[in-house]
C-alpha cells in the first residue's frame, strides 16, 4: 500500500458537481493498493497516517484532531520507467482495492479520526490548498 500525505488548509472532492468530501486544516491522503496488500496492511497504514507527526509543532492528527480526507488513487502504482505510457500492472484491481481503502477509512474512524472520503470508481475533481507545503510518501 502506498500513500501520498499532504498537509492542507482545505481540500475537497467533487463528483458530478456534488461535493462528496471536504476538510479544513488537516491531511489529504491519496491511497494506492497493490496485489499483496491485506487488511493488516490497511490497519498499519491507518495508524501511520493518524500518528504521523507532520502537522505544526511536530504534532499528528491523533494529537490535534485534524480531519483526514482519504482518496483512492490507483495511479500511485503507475510505472513509467519505460516509454511514455505508464503500466498499471502493480495496481490492485478495483474489486480488491476498494475494500482495502475502505478498511483504512474504518481503521482511522475506529481510532477516533474525523474522516471524509472521495467516491471509488468515479471521476473525481480533487482540490487542495497545501500548507507548508508538506508532502510525504509512505510505502508499506
Amino acid at each position: 500500500m502506498r500513500a501520498v500525505i499532504q498537509t492542507v488548509g482545505r481540500a475537497t472532492v467533487t463528483v458530478g458537481g456534488e461535493v462528496v468530501g471536504e476538510i479544513e486544516n488537516g491531511l489529504l491522503v491519496l491511497i494506492g493498493v497493490t496485489h499483496t496488500d491485506t487488511r493488516q496492511v490497511a490497519a498499519t497504514m491507518a495508524r501511520k497516517v493518524h500518528e504521523l507527526r507532520i502537522l505544526d509543532d511536530e504534532k499528528s492528527a491523533a494529537d490535534t484532531g485534524a480531519p483526514i480526507l482519504v482518496v483512492s488513487q490507483f495511479t500511485l502504482y503507475g510505472d513509467a520507467r519505460k516509454g511514455r505510457r505508464p503500466s498499471w500492472t502493480a495496481a490492485a484491481p478495483a474489486e480488491m482495492a476498494e475494500p482495502l481503502v475502505n478498511a483504512v477509512v474504518e481503521a482511522l474512524r475506529d481510532r477516533g479520526a474525523k474522516v471524509e472520503t472521495g467516491r471509488f470508481r468515479t471521476h473525481m475533481l480533487v482540490e487542495s490548498v497545501n500548507v507548508g507545503p508538506r508532502t510525504l510518501l509512505l510505502d508499506l
